[in-house]
């Protein structure tokens, strides 16, 4: 039987920290993240079916192996300029909770950055801008000396937008 150690202050010790990881994407210069877990799948951009009477930020449907995935652009969802879609344009294929269960949808960003560890005391919660909701804003980090995003993604893809996918997929 081995004998126990004693620490003394001058060992280090890795303590856990209970941390969770984001995948960080682009949007307009400043940079986002949405929990890993939810990440189906990252493609280049392709084109879409468009449908009518939806949404400007509804940028049509994909057939992605079967499954009929609505798309969402970010940059419009945001009201920000528009620009053309370009090699690093790629859609983050997302699973969405919902009231209804679980859908898949897809959002079109800038680009792909980095994957993140964040530790839950390093995510401080949204600034209060009173009248104006950001209810799909679930925190802001800062990693590797630059502020990260952190999207509450349910509440981005909130149920106005998953009710015009539901009409879509009817």
């Amino acid at each position: 039987m081995s004998e126990p150690q004693l620490i003394d202050s001058n060992t280090s010790v890795d303590v856990m920290t209970d941390t969770d990881q984001y995948l960080t994407f682009i949007l307009a210069g400043e940079e986002y993240g949405v929990d890993i877990l939810r990440v189906q799948e990252i493609k280049g951009w392709d084109s879409v079916t468009s449908i009518p009477n939806t949404p400007d930020y509804i940028k049509g449907v994909i057939n992605l192996r079967g499954t009929i995935v609505p798309i969402v652009d970010l940059r419009d969802r945001f009201s920000l300029d528009a620009i053309p879609y370009g090699a690093t344009t790629v859609v983050i294929v997302l699973k969405v909770t919902s009231d209804n269960g679980n859908r898949t949808m897809g959002i079109v960003v800038d680009a792909v950055s980095d994957v993140y560890n964040v530790a839950t005391e390093e995510m401080k919660p949204p600034p209060d801008f009173g009248t104006i909701s950001i209810d799909y804003v679930k925190g802001l980090a800062t990693v590797e000396e630059k502020m990260v995003i952190v999207l509450e993604i349910d509440k981005l893809l909130n149920s106005a937008v998953i009710d015009h996918t539901d009409t879509l997929l009817q």
